[in-house]
């Protein structure tokens, strides 16, 4: 494998449509239009599979431990396939992006989301590239939580998967080494 591609969310029928589910969202949506089946794979705890694009071989990774036991599926897959955090993409839902933005950065803190915290604890550096879908903030702190694990209105999914759309067309560009371009396009939007 030459990338890992993780989507961040938590396990489990009463998550799947919540907001701290974007991450997985996009990998599965990637998935589907490609014909990819995602299995689990129990020496990883996560859901794994691979795709390839632009002669690149990238794995693909949903952890099965809740978002803030996010890092050890990371750090053993990646571990695994020798992958570097520089060629790990984090995808994951962000509260400073509005709702419907998507944006990709190398490395950075984890603004108080708990499934970055874990993976850079678990891979012992923060120098992987993130895919941040922006969900909107709820307006105050105190009501974080229950906003990440509230379901969006229709209006708020629709513009979410219409980023997650943005986000899938600039893969391509990414994982074959024109990231400039592919922030470029994304970052337009």
């Amino acid at each position: 494998m030459d990338w890992l591609l993780v989507g961040l969310g938590n396990p489990g029928a009463e998550y799947f449509r919540t907001r701290h589910n974007a991450g997985f969202w996009f990998v599965r949506a990637l998935a589907a239009g490609n014909g990819i089946t995602l299995r689990p794979e129990k020496r990883w705890r996560c859901l794994a599979s691979a795709w390839s694009t632009g002669g690149q071989d990238i794995g693909l990774c949903l952890p099965q431990d809740f978002m803030n036991r996010s890092g050890g599926a990371v750090q053993a897959m990646a571990a695994f396939y020798k992958i570097p955090a520089a060629r790990i993409l984090v995808v994951h839902d962000d509260l400073d992006l509005s709702v419907g933005i998507a944006r990709l950065k190398l490395g950075g803190g984890h603004g108080g989301h708990n499934g970055l915290r874990d993976i850079d604890r678990a891979l012992g550096s923060r120098d992987y590239w993130r895919l941040r879908i922006g969900i909107g903030h709820p307006g105050h702190k105190d009501a974080v939580v229950g906003y990440v694990l509230g379901v969006p209105s229709a209006a708020e999914k629709a513009a979410i998967d219409s980023a997650i759309a943005q986000a899938l067309a600039v893969l391509p560009d990414f994982f074959a080494g024109r990231i400039d371009q592919a922030q470029l396009i994304l970052h337009s939007n």
